[in-house]
Parts: structure tokens; C-alpha cells; sequence
């Protein structure tokens, strides 16, 4: 996993939904992300994550996933082309966060979303935009506004669910876009509550991973892609 320096939720939260999981091991490298614009798109050029790669080829990992979410505004285009770099500077195959999320919609039907964020309203309104290039309409949408990305993690869960309960009317699935953001412990009972979907993007980060390693066994209590029940 390659994480913005920034994140710390994604690291915890990814250990905790593998807690039970003794054959699986995750390993993060890290690089400069604090604020989150589109003015900071800077951030996310290939050649600091190429770096990160090579240390986590080391490891001899089975997959490597840019684990951030700045795909969903600069585009799948953007991400398909940085995994293809990752892949060749590396021989290991690659993933990233925007490209699972699109796996996600695809396996659920997803057509219309409601879309949570902490970011401003142009970074989720140009989401909307790259979501709909991908077929997938945003009906409704809920950001916080903030642009500092550790800030993020502190986004209270309640505040979240209230979020995912506004934009949950008349959609395929509800996606928390971030993953700095900690929604993983809610997915469960808000899918449970809501009737549908609820794709967070470190769980459905991890879930695309695990299948590209061939893992496929169900992991309770995250959410129905984790727990092997997609439709």
C-alpha cells in the first residue's frame, strides 16, 4: 500500500479488518500528501510513487495498490496509466484505490450513487464529473469542506453516518470517497439500516487487493463486498 503521508486512518483501520486473517500480511510506504485541492494535484505526479513501489518491492509483495483517492477527480485515465508505470517499474501488479471503486460499481450495478467526501465542494463536484465518464450518475452528494487531509481522520463517525443517511435516498450504493476518512466500522450497520451498499474506500481497497492476490475468502462485519456477499 502506498498512503499519503498525511493519512492516519487507513494503516489501523486496514489492520483491524484483517485482525483475524493469519495468512494475509500488509506492508505502506509513504508519500507527500497534506492538503487536498485541485490546485495540490501536484501531489499525486508518478515518479514519488515509482519510489514508494520499489521499497515495497522489496518486500517481495504480491500486490501493490496506490492507496489514495485522487483518481476520482484526476480521472481513471490518470490511474490506469500510473498503474501501468508501477507495473513496469516493478514487475508486481498494481491497483489503486479509484480503479477498485470503479471494480465495485461494476460488480454491484452500481448506476446511481450518493457520494460522501471531507473535501470542498469543487473536488467532489469534478468526482461527479469522472464518475459520470464512467457511466455512474452522483443523485446526491454531501462534503465537509476541508482541505488538510490529516484533518480528515477526524471527521466524528456520527457525522459520517449522518452524511451516508442524507445522500442514501434512491441510489445503487452510497460511496465514503477517501481514505483518510474512518467510515470502515459503519459500513455494516449502515448497510443494514440504509438497504444498500455502503462502499468506503479503504474496505473496498483492500477487497480489490486481497482478490488480485487470489484471496478470496469472506471477512465478517465490514460490509457485504468484504463478507463475500456483493449483490
Amino acid at each position: 500500500m502506498i498512503t499519503p503521508s498525511s493519512n492516519t486512518c487507513l494503516e489501523p483501520v486496514t489492520y483491524r479488518i484483517l485482525s483475524g486473517v493469519d495468512d494475509v500480511s500488509v506492508h505502506f510506504s509513504r508519500l507527500p500528501v497534506t492538503t487536498i485541492t485541485l490546485d495540490a494535484s501536484a501531489h499525486f505526479a508518478a515518479e514519488p510513487m515509482l519510489r514508494a513501489a520499489e521499497l515495497l518491492a522489496d518486500a517481495r509483495v504480491d500486490v501493490q495498490v496506490w492507496n489514495g483517492t485522487s483518481g476520482s477527480w484526476l480521472g481513471a485515465g490518470h490511474d490506469e496509466k500510473l498503474v501501468h508505470r508501477l507495473q513496469e517499474a516493478t514487475g508486481i501488479p498494481a491497483t489503486t484505490s479509484t480503479l477498485a471503486m470503479a471494480q465495485a460499481f461494476a460488480v454491484l450495478g452500481v448506476k446511481r450513487l450518493g457520494l460522501v467526501t471531507p473535501y470542498v465542494g469543487e473536488v467532489a463536484a469534478r468526482m461527479a464529473e469522472q464518475y459520470a465518464q464512467q457511466g455512474v450518475a452522483v443523485v446526491a452528494e454531501h462534503h465537509s469542506g476541508l482541505t488538510d487531509n490529516e484533518a480528515f481522520a477526524s471527521v466524528p463517525g456520527a457525522d459520517l453516518a449522518a452524511m451516508a443517511r442524507a445522500v442514501a435516498h434512491d441510489v445503487d450504493a452510497v460511496a465514503v470517497v477517501c481514505t483518510n476518512l474512518a467510515a470502515a466500522p459503519l459500513v455494516a450497520g449502515l448497510e443494514a439500516e440504509l438497504g444498500v451498499p455502503v462502499l468506503d474506500s479503504v474496505a473496498v481497497t483492500l477487497w480489490q487487493a486481497l482478490r488480485m492476490t487470489g484471496w478470496d475468502r469472506p471477512i465478517a462485519g465490514w460490509g457485504r463486498l468484504l463478507d463475500g456477499r456483493p449483490s
